[in-house]
């Protein structure tokens, strides 16, 4: 029964979009995962995938899906880059990793026209201007 299982709560996990530079020929943004744990988390995948509607037609894009293995505490990993194009629909990463053996999971959601100038704040961690999602401390 679902009851019988243990609440595995993500904490101190956050998933980030950074803009990593900017010039005339536009900007560059990557994704990062950022451990703010005081644990390594092992076996981390992490599957991205954006969905909406732009231009008045429904818009998926491919799911794809990475392995990033082990990310020690108070550090980070670079899940990949992304397209200021998909950032008028709505970007999902769901992630799962390994601690001690216990599984935990978690879908993270940035909503259309949340990466904007506007919400840019200081990614803990790599220190560099970007939208934060998650945490739960």
């Amino acid at each position: 029964m679902k009851k019988d299982l243990p609440e595995n709560i993500v904490r101190d996990i956050f998933i980030a979009v950074v803009l990593e530079s900017e010039s005339p020929a536009g900007k560059v943004w990557n994704v990062y995962l950022i451990n703010d744990k005081t644990v390594t988390i092992n076996n981390v995948m992490v599957s991205s995938k954006g969905y909406g509607v732009k231009d008045e037609k429904e818009v998926k894009t491919s799911v794809l899906r990475h392995f990033i293995g082990d990310i020690d505490p108070h550090d980070y990993a670079r899940i990949e880059a992304i397209d200021e194009q998909v950032f008028g629909l709505t970007n999902e990463y769901w992630l799962s990793y390994y601690i001690d053996g216990t599984i935990y999971d978690k879908k993270y959601i940035f909503l259309p026209e949340s990466i904007i100038d506007e919400n840019l704040v200081k990614v803990p961690v790599l220190n560099k201007p970007g939208v934060l999602i998650g945490g739960n401390k």
